[in-house]
């Protein structure tokens, strides 16, 4: 585990233990401490120490200079700003080392660089094979064991609590707000597509997911070994990196579209084209996590006026003002629409039994899916890449000859 990823990993468990501390959940501030404590101690690997120490007193400077985030009532949409920045400069910072890595591999020199293994959560049909080959041969690859750890992460916070990964971690979900901010300088009006096209268009992504689940469902369980043990799939994140660091024609024009997309309608990219929405949106509908209004307290039946802030917050365009339980597959649980109500009994996100889960429990629930995971994984022995740098330097050297 790199230092970057230590840092990150500790930085949120700090987090988790100042919201259990402030919101009277003292054992919840113990636990997440031991288990960082436990962490460094159990692996005695100097980055993640290191994380630890530098994360401790970030934390305490934060809660010095910014009181508000740890234990005052910090607004919804300021949290999911930050959450999404503060892991979208974490990630950017992985591609730096990891394309430093890749760079100095491609030149024959042994990288003083290590490789971030988080950076194998892009390798999705790869993870998806593993997980395969976990359930149906009790077998546990070793080359990218991280896709597999991050992949079912993702698919926890999607059982646990809806679209929230989209939501509040996905930096490309990040970087289509800006784009959509961009454009809206230049071009103010609204360029949403009619429903008669808006619907066909959002079965794109889901196709997409069909295709990558034909490849992993597809594959014979007899051939996953040899598919792991394979050339191939001991580079497939460096021929991920490489077409990323060297996009032909093709791939630039694709770039451009799905750019051009974010930009065009808000969350243009994760409505129409992203598999991972798509899979995520299916396993909403299993959270018991929903969107939920309150008749008895809502503004239009409580008091008959004519109020639609929850629906013109929403960027997915759900109709939330007329509904009382939000299920549909577009909801992120970005809680803008929760932010908007005036009357904060009226609306938020909870159980059928009426329990509600504010925005900072939400958060939680995402962190301990995001991190607890792979800290478990790591503890294990199940995240780092075991593959040597000799053989993966003598292959990227032959790159464009190895296939499957």
């Amino acid at each position: 585990m790199t230092f970057i990823e230590s840092l990150t990993l500790m930085l949120a468990l700090m987090y988790l233990a100042s919201l259990s501390y402030w919101s009277g959940k003292k054992w919840g501030a113990v636990v997440t401490l031991l288990l960082s404590v436990s962490a460094v101690a159990i692996s005695l690997y100097w980055p993640l120490a290191l994380g630890l120490i530098i994360a401790l007193p970030l934390a305490l400077l934060g809660h010095k200079f910014a009181p508000d985030s740890f234990k005052g009532e910090i607004k919804i949409n300021t949290l999911r700003q930050g959450t999404q920045h503060v892991l979208a400069l974490s990630l950017l910072l992985v591609a730096v080392q990891y394309t430093i890595n890749t760079i100095l591999l491609k030149q024959g020199i042994t990288p003083w660089l290590m490789r971030p293994d988080v950076v194998d959560a892009f390798l999705p049909i790869a993870g998806g094979i593993e997980l395969k080959a976990i359930v149906s041969l009790n077998l546990w690859d070793q080359t990218h064991p991280a896709a597999a750890v991050m992949l079912a992460a993702v698919l926890l916070t999607g059982l646990l609590c809806k679209r929230a990964f989209c939501g509040w971690a996905c930096p490309l979900g990040l970087a289509g707000e800006y784009l959509y901010a961009f454009r809206k300088r230049f071009i103010k009006s609204e360029l949403t597509p009619p429903a008669w096209l808006d619907w066909p268009l959002r079965m794109l992504k889901y196709l997409l997911l069909l295709g990558l689940c034909y490849i992993v469902i597809g594959m014979p369980a007899q051939s996953i070994p040899n598919y792991l043990e394979g050339n191939y799939h001991k580079i497939a994140d460096l021929k991920m990196a490489l077409f990323f660091l060297t996009p032909s024609l093709i791939t630039l024009l694709v770039f451009t579209l799905i750019l051009a997309l974010a930009a065009w309608r808000r969350q243009g990219f994760c409505r129409y084209l992203c598999p991972y929405g798509a899979m995520l949106g299916i396993l909403s509908f299993a959270s018991p996590l929903k969107i939920r209004r309150d008749s008895q307290h809502c503004l239009i039946e409580a008091k008959g006026m004519k109020c639609d802030k929850c629906t013109r917050a929403c960027p997915a365009n759900i109709i939330v003002h007329t509904k009382t339980t939000v299920r549909s597959d577009e909801c992120q649980a970005c809680m803008r629409c929760v932010a908007a109500c005036p009357k904060s009994a009226a609306l938020g996100l909870g159980l059928k039994s009426g329990h509600r889960l504010g925005h900072k429990g939400l958060l939680a629930l995402v962190l301990i899916a995001l991190f607890m995971l792979p800290l478990g994984a790591y503890l294990a022995g199940f995240w780092h890449n075991q593959t040597p740098d000799n053989i993966r330097m003598e292959l990227i050297q032959v790159i464009d000859r190895v296939g499957h």
